[in-house]
């Protein structure tokens, strides 16, 4: 019966479930959006570097 409790209160597997849950999700999401997510990131640096010419 005790080993029974110690399975059911051992957590460390859930953790590293949810942690590869939480990147497959991450990364799926960059990967849908990498478009976007690169001009939006070009967009940055040209304002970035047009300003600091001004400076």
């Amino acid at each position: 019966m005790n080993h029974v409790n110690a399975f059911l209160q051992e957590e460390e597997g859930v953790g590293v479930v949810e942690i590869i849950l939480i990147l497959v999700v991450l990364i799926s999401l960059v990967l849908i959006f990498k478009e976007q997510l690169t001009n939006i990131v070009n967009t940055i640096f040209s304002k970035i570097t047009s300003q600091s010419n001004s400076v």
